[in-house]
């Protein structure tokens, strides 16, 4: 899943969104100068992401895609499940996207002072061109998987997914509210077993 899954599937406790949020930029185990809900947090978008690769539509979602793509297909895969996220937000929240969005931006802007340094070089581009909320657009997409495409030296021409976003819109979106249902129990009973004794900050 993308950053915008990662942050919802924290269930709104602050510290398990920040946790959450950084942990691409996290290497191993070094995370022990965190407090305990931030280490919940990383520990959680780890569990969160075997759960996504492993699963069987997950699996279907990047087989639909054109072979071109190779490795980058799981990537391509969370992008576009953040994109459907976005799009039936509604159906996920009663709290606006927009609001929440603005809510997580000034969550994230709060806790500079402790966040890795590629989260820090990437913040200003994610709340310049509003990724969270433009997720919802496959405009948004399009230019997500532009930037992807010129950080990856066209490797592995991600922008071209966007192709598929059209031709299989349905498919993708059935996929992603099929798998969503199963991954939000899955990060629920995560969040629970990881702190059993339900204290969050």
């Amino acid at each position: 899943m993308n950053f915008l899954a990662h942050l919802y599937l924290s269930e709104n406790y602050p510290n398990i969104m920040i946790g959450n949020f950084i942990a691409d930029h996290i290497k191993g185990n070094q995370f022990s100068h965190f407090n305990s809900q931030i280490k919940l947090g990383i520990k959680l978008h780890r569990e969160i992401d075997t759960f996504t690769d492993t699963h069987e539509i997950t699996r279907i979602s990047k087989r639909r895609l054109h072979k071109r793509y190779g490795l980058f297909a799981g990537i391509i895969i969370d992008i576009f499940y953040d994109h459907y996220l976005a799009k039936n937000w509604n159906d996920y929240s009663a709290i606006p996207l927009k609001i929440y969005v603005n809510s997580v931006y000034n969550l994230i802007n709060s806790h500079k002072e402790i966040l890795p340094e590629k989260t820090l070089q990437m913040i200003p581009y994610m709340i310049k061109y509003n990724w969270l909320y433009n997720y919802q657009y496959k405009e948004g997409i399009k230019n997500v998987l532009q930037g992807m495409n010129r950080r990856t030296n066209n490797k592995g021409q991600i922008d071209l997914a966007i192709e598929d976003l059209y031709k299989l819109d349905t498919d993708f979106d059935k996929d992603f509210k099929s798998f969503f249902k199963d991954l939000r129990i899955f990060s629920h009973q995560k969040i629970k077993k990881l702190n059993p004794q339900n204290t969050y900050s």
